[in-house]
């Protein structure tokens, strides 16, 4: 007996299978549907001397949607694309624009101080930079060569 292959319904099945077998690795959910990853925000995340940076591109979002929040070690973006009002009368050939809520966390990967934290927002990119807690500064330690100590003779 031949069986009519459908790659789409063979791909679909494969990536329900990819969820399953992440979401049991992981131990939390994860946002299969193509929606949900339409929306979420692609984010660079960067360390230097002093501070945590963190480049998000949002696209459509206004700064006033937009809110970010620190918890321990964890950084979340949160934020709405405002959906536009459907233009009456016309007819729509694609409507591929994704609208809605999203929410993003990230571990940061050392102390900041949150208070001091700067965020600009221009042209779709939102870049934040954390400073480190000054603990989680480095250090430069000076190392200095041993040299003889006073009244004493060195041994050869």
């Amino acid at each position: 007996m031949l069986t009519r292959w459908e790659p789409l319904r063979d791909a679909l099945s494969i990536q329900r299978t990819m969820d399953r077998f992440l979401e049991e690795f992981l131990g939390r959910p994860l946002a299969s549907t193509e929606a949900a990853w339409a929306l979420m925000p692609h984010i660079d995340l960067y360390e230097t001397d002093d501070a945590i940076v963190l480049k998000a591109t949002l696209p459509g979002v206004k700064p006033e949607d937009l809110e970010i929040t620190i918890t321990g070690d964890v950084l979340t973006l949160r934020g709405e694309v405002q959906e536009d009002a459907v233009e009456e009368g016309a007819t729509y050939y694609l409507r591929e624009r994704r609208f809605g809520t999203f929410s993003r966390s990230i571990r940061l990967p050392a102390p900041v101080v949150a208070d001091e934290a700067e965020a600009t927002f221009e042209n779709g990119v939102l870049t934040l930079v954390l400073p480190k807690a000054e603990g989680a500064r480095p250090k430069l330690i000076e190392v200095k060569p041993k040299g003889k100590s006073k009244g004493k003779k060195s041994k050869k």
